[in-house]
């Protein structure tokens, strides 16, 4: 009898040992904002969802601004990774086709293209004991109602209902080339990075659960 159990206890151990090597679901991973400046919070019932930590450029352009000339963003560019470094959702401005054409801040997820588009829901935050020194400020944006299932039902995106935009690095527009009439025009791609959090309203969520 004690040759039998043996082998059965060891073909036991070996898969839970397995079962507990399976990558877990997504939904177990748990998605922990930092803590944002004073201003700058999701309202409550909002969760994140979804983190990607993008690497990219904020492009500007050279334009008349008043009596002078400003740099100008003119789109974000940028590519958001998950902590595994895979390619995730990509970032740019794009007509919000459900504001008639409107340009906006887009998110369109790699694989199922699903998109969002947001706007401002507080003002930008240069706070400097959470933004780093030469960074683009931290916001948090609106989607609302301005989301698109990608072409074959995809909603990897849809159900988001704010974005945070934290840990900024770079990107901020040149202090100068851009002060006289012949420097109108030119453009510069400034690198940075930023990690983006997608939250979902929890009631909506847990309807479309159920």
């Amino acid at each position: 009898m004690k040759n039998r159990i043996l082998p059965f206890a060891c073909s036991t151990a070996l898969a839970v040992a397995f079962t507990l090597s399976l990558p877990q679901p997504a939904h177990a991973d748990r998605v922990t904002p930092p803590p944002v400046p004073a201003g700058l919070e999701v309202p409550a019932g909002n969760r994140a969802f979804l983190v990607g930590r993008a690497t990219g450029t904020q492009n500007y352009v050279c334009l008349p601004s008043g009596p002078g000339f400003a740099w100008t963003l003119f789109t974000p560019q940028a590519t958001l990774f998950t902590d595994h470094e895979r390619q995730l959702i990509t970032h740019f401005f794009s007509p919000n086709p459900v504001e008639g054409g409107t340009i906006r801040a887009a998110w369109q997820h790699s694989r199922d293209t699903s998109t969002v588009w947001a706007r401002l829901f507080a003002p930008p935050s240069t706070d400097a004991a959470f933004v780093a020194p030469g960074a683009i400020p931290w916001l948090v944006l609106e989607v609302g109602d301005n989301a698109q299932d990608g072409p074959r039902g995809g909603r990897a995106l849809s159900k988001t209902s704010f974005i945070h935009r934290l840990n900024t690095f770079g990107g901020v527009a040149p202090s100068t080339g851009c002060a006289a009439p012949a420097n109108v025009g030119r453009t510069e791609f400034v690198p940075y990075k930023a990690d983006y959090f997608f939250y979902v309203d929890e009631a909506h969520d847990e309807d479309e659960d159920n």
